[in-house]
């Protein structure tokens, strides 16, 4: 097969992967937060949680579908452009791929119906129930998955049969791989934190409109108070998972951080330009010594360059490095935005600093870009392997023509920006709805509309501009 037809397919599959990704990353955390906003409900008897609860029902069901559309059709390309990948692994892979349907995904199907339409007829506690149990199908459903991805990456449990095929030898060395633990916490929590500025974004966006909008509110205070308190977990899960990586692919460490020389006590390259003809970074800037600190918690601890390995072995440099930059900046811009929502809470402003309504409307969509900055570090970061270290990204793909793969792909891009360009666009569309209906009077109050099952309450707020006191 020629390198333009694998460079193809390898096009195609990132490109199909990464409209899928977006949608149940975004499930995770949308059924996890929705689960909490039914428990408060519940709790309290409030009815903004309900009201909520309803809002974002609606994008969860729509999200939910555009992920399984996208993953059936993904998943066509292991028989077409990577026959080869699939018989080899097939034995491996194949059932942790039907443990993931037979389990996880029949889970969250049976118990969607009753989360979307059984409301009224079940009773609040078993709709609760209900969606419990679909938000633990899609942990459970990320768990498979990733459990998947982390022996491509980190391949235990195996051996090899007379066909050259991966054969199982013990299950749980290969569900429970050395790098599965710490892939598995830092995604779903990549997952919560993404949910959670989207969630933040969208209160952001209905205060910026009205500022009484006490739903609004609401969503904006919860998204906050996870980025508080859950990116500094991710940070910390992002370093023990950094570790884990240099144990057992260090070529991918030395990509992400742009070290070609095997060296101890390593800067930490914060920018530069890696040319891979001259193995250098160029342009770079760099901290003395904190390279090492970070990687090896030693200040003369050695750090692997890729000149230790021929080239034929390395990862693209270019594109691994500035991806990880790109996923760590925004993951220091989350902690940066939950610290001054912590500052302006205690000054009382936090739902009246339109400076800051409006940050959080732009970085609602940061999450997803974190998300797939992650995805190509990983995945690009493997290379030239698809399972690290035994079958090669080349011996993997089916024998098939340059201009076939070029044909679906050109086909992929149009029907999935027509369909899934749609989707993403009513999906923004039910997001400008406002959860809460505002309306005018003819004396000038503002009325809040709160429903309750077949009931409506109307509450009247003043009009005047909250005096910074939080409600």
């Amino acid at each position: 097969m020629s390198e333009l037809a694998i460079d193809l397919a390898r096009i195609q599959f990132a490109f199909t992967v990464s409209f899928h990704i977006i949608f149940p990353a975004f499930s995770i955390g949308l059924a996890s937060y929705i689960t909490v906003l039914e428990a408060l409900h519940l709790k309290t008897k409030q009815h903004q949680y309900l009201e909520l609860s309803k809002y974002w029902t609606k994008i969860f069901a729509v999200t939910f579908g555009m992920g399984v559309v996208s993953g059936i059709v993904m998943s066509y390309q292991f028989g077409t452009n990577w026959g080869v990948f699939s018989d080899k692994t097939g034995p491996v892979l194949g059932p942790l791929m039907g443990y993931e349907v037979l389990t996880a995904f029949f889970l969250e199907a049976g118990f969607l119906g009753i989360m979307l339409f059984g409301r009224e007829r079940v009773g609040p506690k078993l709709h609760f129930l209900a969606v419990a149990v679909v938000a633990f199908g899609t942990l459970l459903s990320a768990t498979w998955i990733l459990s998947v991805n982390s022996w491509m990456q980190t391949p235990a449990g195996f051996d090899f049969n007379d066909k050259g095929q991966f054969i199982v030898t013990d299950w749980f060395e290969v569900v429970f791989n050395p790098s599965f633990p710490y892939r598995l916490v830092h995604m779903v929590i990549a997952a919560y934190l993404t949910t959670a500025f989207m969630v933040a974004g969208v209160g952001a966006w209905h205060l910026l409109r009205a500022p009484h909008n006490e739903l609004g509110r609401i969503s904006l205070s919860m998204g906050m108070w996870m980025a508080v308190l859950v990116t500094p977990i991710q940070i910390v899960a992002g370093d023990l998972h950094g570790l884990n990586t240099l144990e057992h692919q260090p070529m991918k460490v030395a990509a992400m951080e742009g070290h070609f020389e095997t060296q101890k006590g390593a800067p930490l390259i914060l920018f530069g330009i890696p040319n891979e003809q001259t193995e250098t970074v160029d342009y770079k800037v760099e901290i003395p010594k904190l390279g090492s600190i970070i990687l090896t918690h030693s200040i003369d601890g050695e750090i692997k360059g890729l000149k230790s390995v021929p080239p034929e072995e390395r990862p693209p440099v270019a594109t691994v490095f500035w991806s990880f930059r790109i996923m760590v900046a925004i993951g220091f811009l989350m902690l940066g935005m939950g610290l001054v929502s912590l500052w302006l809470r205690y000054k009382k402003t936090l739902y009246e600093t339109s400076w800051f309504l409006r940050t959080c409307v732009y970085a609602a969509p940061c999450g997803f870009l974190a998300i797939l900055a992650g995805w190509v570090t990983t995945e690009v970061g493997r290379q030239p392997y698809t399972v690290y270290g035994l079958l090669r990204t080349s011996e993997s793909v089916s024998p098939i023509d340059a201009s076939a793969v070029g044909a679906s792909l050109a086909v992929f891009v149009v029907v999935y920006f027509v369909i899934f360009g749609a989707g993403i666009y009513y999906l923004l569309k039910l997001m400008r709805k406002s959860p809460t209906k505002y309306e005018q009077d003819l004396d000038g109050r503002i009325v809040t509309r709160l429903s309750h099952g077949n009931s409506t309450k109307d509450i009247t707020v003043n009009p005047e501009p909250v005096s910074g006191k939080e409600s």
